[in-house]
């Protein structure tokens, strides 16, 4: 049976997790919030920035300065715009796997795009990049896969998710899909694949070159 592949971007396309992470650990450090990156990462990796602080500013026991979210942005975007790599393999693993394929990603669109264009990825899915930022909600609710699977013309039945976070993996298992568990990127965070696999993924790899054989006996 074939069906199409929704891939997350940010630790499974693209490594770029412990950027995000140790951008947003350091700077709520600084404010007198203690927290590592392993610590950020394990709980928020997946989850939309809005609602990352919207959760944080309801924990904080001050509040944040004025234009704080803003800076985060801009320090991340200027790491980003210089540090970002592939995950290894990547680009052979895609060019591997037949059938309709797009990304499905809690990051904003305009940055989503661009990163993907940094690296190289953007040819690779078309016009089929899609965001959170496009639906009413982000991971884990399945809105954004939904929507990726209805715009590539798949039943979300015939659909397989390839994430890197508990929250992307709920996602999927709400949206009807089946899910692959990635483990492979620098996130920082403890028993990532053990985390994934309790979520609920299918299985869980940390090489991408492990990803098309896998997909292989799926369809067999």
């Amino acid at each position: 049976m074939d069906f199409g592949i929704l891939y997350d971007c940010d630790g499974t396309l693209i490594d770029s997790e412990h950027i995000a992470g140790s951008v947003c650990a350091e700077a709520l450090t600084g404010l007198g919030f203690p927290i590592t990156m392993r610590e950020f990462n394990a709980r928020f990796n997946g989850v939309p920035a809005a609602k990352t602080w919207e959760i944080l500013r309801a924990e904080l026991p001050f509040t944040l300065p004025e234009g704080f979210n803003a800076r985060i942005d801009a320090e991340i975007h200027r790491r980003h715009d210089s540090e970002l790599t592939l995950i290894p393999d990547v680009l052979e693993t895609i060019h591997a796997i037949e059938g309709p394929r797009a990304v499905a990603s809690s990051t904003r669109l305009a940055r989503l795009k661009k990163n993907l264009e940094f690296t190289g990825l953007a040819p690779l899915f078309g016009d089929h990049i899609y965001s959170a930022s496009q639906v009413a909600r982000g991971k884990p609710a399945p809105d954004v896969f939904l929507f990726a699977a209805s715009q590539l013309g798949v039943d979300p039945a015939h659909a397989l998710v390839i994430e890197d976070s508990v929250a992307g993996v709920t996602a999927g298992l709400r949206a009807g899909m089946r899910v692959i568990g990635f483990a492979g990127a620098n996130h920082g965070a403890d028993d990532l694949a053990g985390r994934l696999a309790k979520a609920g993924a299918l299985t869980v790899i940390d090489r991408m070159a492990e990803l098309p054989p896998i997909i292989a006996d799926l369809r067999a």
